[in-house]
């Protein structure tokens, strides 16, 4: 060992770091591509968490008989380990796009590479005492120390360098490629000699292979991810943007009759089709608007459709819209179609952005306002359940005037029934008087919002901007405030920040459907 024994051991110590790092990338790589397709992180976290650790300790265990060549064993474990966690998030991806098998093969993946990563141990084990022997407590202790260590390069590294610069497919083909390399440094250069000519031809040819696998991968990633998401929507792609906070994706397609449907969708999730955004948005903000509207709050509405509806009325002075994604923003103010679509209201000069997360921009103090308008996406994560907790609107109720008015976007009642009757319930438990009513929006179905004030029941009426309205009227109104028998109101828990239902209920009621 040219290195010397403590040179050896030190850099036999760095690649242990290293793999245990990579390691760490395709597991939270495998959450996170749960949590962009589902959402419902807490489930995606616990599937992953749960197969992997669990296999982990089969692959200690299966890793006994292995012992006795050691070097060539970790080798070959290395190889695949890299190719297979390199990998994890194409296939992953590909078994959501095209084979509509994601759960059943993120289970495999999962616990192929948590067996693989459970038998490094015991090999590295067996290679630290080849270097220097000593005390297995000690031994333990050492290798323990840089595993957790390199745990701690892959937790950070993963969110804060690969996610950013190389995206998720190439971010795990990235750390796959640093595994195989670290292993190819310990068999063929620092075990290297103990290894016959023949046996170090064979392992150097698997590391090439691999390495040039990945990086064929890597070359045509893009390509795949295109093809892949491709799969997931009905009409052709015309943008897709990867944002801190969520993928953008406009579809367009064009009718025979020339009439062209743009349709929005933030993490998979549609937002919108231009076909009939006009009765989701006018449902959505004119029934609130019905009363003194010189003030007005949105907290979500990226897209600014539901500002183009509020900026109809001459009478309004001042509007704020709260958005966590200036990449929303941007697109909404400046792609010729998202700007055709919300008449340029983003740019009008009595509305105000702020670039914020809603919940963190309300613990503040906060003038008042006439209206509050809450368009955020379904709570199908944790993360954005608080957004539909209790506590949320609590604190909505310090910025409303007294005789104000809030709405809330509230999902379905006919394809998720307890979500939307708990929004009901948790707008009631946060203090608020509340109105249900639905309506049809023929690209989601049967469409649910919730008028709110304090005191009194809020009426349902329209007082239509200059140039009316399209869909939405008294009597439409009218109708919507009645749910047929399989849409009434249902005993369902309320919502916090401790106990956020109304996820599960999403969850549920989409899987049913």
């Amino acid at each position: 060992m040219a290195l010397g024994r403590r040179g050896a051991r030190a850099l036999l110590l760095a690649v242990v770091l290293v793999v245990a790092a990579a390691g760490l990338v395709y597991e939270l790589a495998l959450v996170a591509v749960g949590s962009f397709l589902f959402g419902n992180t807490v489930r995606q976290t616990a599937l992953v968490l749960s197969v992997f650790v669990c296999a982990m300790g089969i692959g200690s265990l299966a890793a006994k008989p292995l012992l006795r060549r050691p070097v060539a064993t970790f080798a070959v474990l290395e190889a695949a380990l890299a190719l297979v966690g390199g990998l994890s998030v194409l296939l992953a991806y590909a078994a959501f796009a095209w084979l509509d098998l994601y759960e059943p093969a993120v289970v495999v993946i999962a616990a192929a590479i948590g067996a693989m990563v459970g038998a490094e141990l015991p090999l590295l084990m067996s290679l630290v005492q080849r270097i220097r022997r000593q005390d297995a407590d000690a031994a333990v202790s050492d290798l323990f120390a840089a595993d957790y260590i390199g745990a701690l390069a892959g937790g950070l590294v993963f969110p804060f360098l690969l996610l950013p610069w190389f995206g998720l497919l190439r971010g795990a083909i990235a750390a796959g490629v640093a595994n195989a390399l670290c292993a190819a440094v310990v068999a063929l250069w620092l075990f290297g000699r103990s290894l016959s000519p023949r046996r170090r031809r064979a392992l150097a040819g698997l590391f090439v292979v691999v390495v040039a696998v990945l990086a064929a991968l890597w070359w045509v990633s893009d390509d795949f991810e295109v093809s892949a998401r491709q799969r997931l929507f009905r009409d052709p792609i015309v943008l897709t943007e990867r944002t801190r906070y969520q993928e953008i994706v406009l579809t367009e397609s064009v009718s025979i009759s020339g009439d062209a449907d743009t349709r929005l969708f933030l993490n998979g999730d549609l937002q919108f089709s231009s076909a009939d955004e006009y009765r989701y948005h006018e449902s959505l903000v004119h029934p609130a608007m019905s009363g003194r509207h010189a003030s007005v709050l949105i907290l979500g509405g990226g897209d600014g459709l539901a500002a183009r509806e509020v900026l109809r009325y001459p009478d309004v002075r001042r509007v704020v819209e709260v958005e966590l994604d200036p990449a929303m923003l941007d697109l909404a103010r400046h792609d010729p179609r998202l700007r055709a679509l919300n008449a340029g209201a983003l740019d009008d000069p009595r509305l105000s952005l702020v670039t914020a997360d809603a919940f963190a921009w309300l613990r503040e103090p906060r003038d008042l306002f006439d209206v509050v308008v809450v368009d955020m996406p379904d709570p199908d994560d944790t993360a954005t359940a608080k957004l539909y907790s209790q506590e949320f609107y609590e604190m909505i109720g310090a910025v409303v005037a007294p005789d104000g008015r809030v709405v809330v976007q509230a999902g379905s009642p006919f394809f998720a029934p307890d979500s939307y009757w708990c929004v009901v319930a948790t707008l009631e438990a946060a203090g608020w008087t509340v109105a249900p009513y639905h309506v049809d929006v023929p690209s989601f179905g049967d469409w649910g919002y919730v008028l709110a004030r304090r005191g009194q029941i809020p009426e349902l009426s329209v007082t239509p901007p200059p140039g009316g309205l399209r869909f939405l009227d008294d009597s439409t109104l009218a109708a919507a405030a009645t749910f047929p028998p399989d849409r009434r109101r249902r005993a369902v828990d309320v919502s916090t920040l401790l106990h956020p239902v109304i996820a599960d209920y999403v969850a549920r009621g989409w899987r049913q459907w």
